[in-house]
């Protein structure tokens, strides 16, 4: 769980600090070369003894040893450790320390191959500047970071089920920690006695029994359940429930046969964690899909940029009313968020909707139909060629959809789901899925659902490319499209 997200930190970090230190090699290499061309003027003929030197090629067989360097002395400071306990004077020191021990390196590396063509201007200017890209780049990072605790984002609500001494720690590490962004959003037990009571802060809403229900009426994203050997025998239920509707689960004691779900092992400051989830994704592995979003995304948006504004303009001159239709959907186990399209349908739709339920071509609780009198001329163009979700592209920049995944539903829909059809929920919802490569409209309720099952126990990067390519010939095709 906070293991899984503090290797991708750790890993970017790396990555980050690699950058900043070629940047300041480079850096430091320019500036050799303009003081070198200051030195070789006719104003300064003394100085010609400075003309050979090497060049850029040259140094740079030297360039991995500084990064390995700096690797190895930032890891023994401890500054790929998680340092949001730290005080940013705290990074300082440990990056100074760091430079020395780098420093000690590099010149027993230049001592024992005799790497004498290193000018030492060269290595003091790429020192100071590493130093401080260094410090510069810790303190932007604890700035963003704490400007975005401040507002509140990048929190999971946790469901912890348990009310004993080991829970009670629980919940004290997990206020002590802010920066793991865990919020208890509830507490469950298995005594009726204790409905109603606080324990360290957090409120005991249900019982076991009402875990299910839970789960349908708040956003819960993980479930940790930090029970007594002795209810062994009484939580499987409970568990079934949370794997039913997709919600990853954390147990500190043993595990059970789950059908779907797999397990990882975790732990929270020494407390043993035995991780299920529904979804196959590691958080390094949903890093790079959420990265290829946005790169996609962003390049989506910058071609079709001119479409956007001629659709917009269109759509206001031939059919009075807002060009975008913003409609309240569901996300991410159950969360909601304003999803954008361009409008196809007259103004006040939603409500001439009421009086076309009965003429629903759907199964279950969508509402579908082929010839709606909803739909003006414009509109029937854009869904058969797919332009009306093309607004979609700056939801997936703001996080709350994918290029591919479930489609977004309804959130009055999902109230009406059956309970293993929640688990669609689990996976971020996308632009495009499998159901809108296999006939949209032409599939029937329950195998659509079970095709979002599919992607999500399916799961990988090259799936979703694969979905992706093709997705061109069903858009261009208008498959299923109404």
């Amino acid at each position: 769980m906070i293991k899984g997200k503090e290797d991708i930190l750790r890993k970017l970090l790396m990555l980050l600090d690699a950058g900043v230190v070629c940047v300041a090699f480079f850096i430091s290499f320019l500036i050799r070369d303009n003081v070198h061309a200051l030195y070789t003027l006719d104003i300064f003929p003394e100085r010609q003894i400075f003309s050979d030197l090497y060049s850029m090629f040259k140094y740079l067989n030297i360039l991995p040893v500084v990064l390995f360097g700096w690797w190895i002395s930032l890891s023994i400071s401890g500054l790929y450790e998680s340092f949001r306990t730290k005080s940013f004077f705290e990074m300082v020191w440990g990056i100074m320390r760091s430079a020395v021990l780098v420093m000690v390196l590099f010149a027993t590396v230049v001592f024992l191959f005799k790497l004498d063509f290193i000018s030492r201007s060269f290595v003091f200017v790429l020192f100071s500047i590493t130093v401080l890209s260094l410090i510069m780049e810790r303190w932007f990072i604890v700035s963003v970071l704490r400007f975005f605790r401040k507002k509140g984002y990048n929190f999971r609500n946790i469901l912890l089920v348990g009310t004993g001494p080991r829970a009670r720690n629980f919940i004290k590490m997990v206020q002590r920690h802010s920066e793991w962004g865990f919020r208890i959003m509830g507490i469950v037990d298995a005594e009726k006695k204790m409905l109603g009571k606080t324990v360290n802060g957090a409120e005991v809403i249900g019982l076991l029994k009402d875990i299910p229900e839970i789960l349908t009426e708040n956003v819960v994203d993980e479930a940790v359940f930090i029970v007594p050997r002795k209810w062994m025998t009484i939580i499987e239920d409970s568990l079934l429930a949370c794997e039913i509707q997709g919600v990853r689960t954390n147990i500190a004691t043993d595990f059970f046969n789950m059908k779907i779900a797999r397990w990882s092992a975790s732990d929270i400051e020494g407390i043993p964690m035995l991780g299920f989830k529904t979804t196959v994704a590691s958080e390094w592995q949903l890093f790079l899909k959420r990265l290829f979003d946005i790169i996609l995304a962003t390049v989506g948006v910058i071609v079709t940029f001119p479409i956007l504004v001629a659709l917009y303009v269109t759509i206001k001159i031939f059919s009075p009313g807002h060009a975008v239709f913003k409609q309240l959907r569901s996300g991410l186990n159950g969360r909601k968020f304003i999803m954008y399209k361009f409008r196809t349908m007259v103004e006040g739709a939603e409500e001439k909707k009421k009086g076309l339920k009965s003429l629903n071509e759907m199964d279950g609780p969508v509402f579908k139909m082929r010839r709606d009198p909803r739909i003006t001329k414009l509109g029937k163009f854009l869904r058969r060629t797919s332009l009306d979700e093309l607004p979609q592209l700056f939801n997936i920049l703001k996080g709350d959809m994918s290029l591919v995944g479930p489609r977004p539903p309804i959130p009055s829909e999902v109230n009406k789901y059956e309970i293993w059809q929640r688990r669609r929920l689990s996976m971020k919802p996308g632009l495009t899925c499998l159901w809108q490569i296999n006939g949209r409209n032409n599939v029937d309720f329950d195998k659509w659902m079970q095709m979002d099952l599919k992607y999500i126990d399916n799961w990988s990067l090259t799936l979703d490319f694969k979905i992706l390519f093709k997705t061109v010939p069903a858009v261009l095709f208008s498959t299923g499209a109404r």
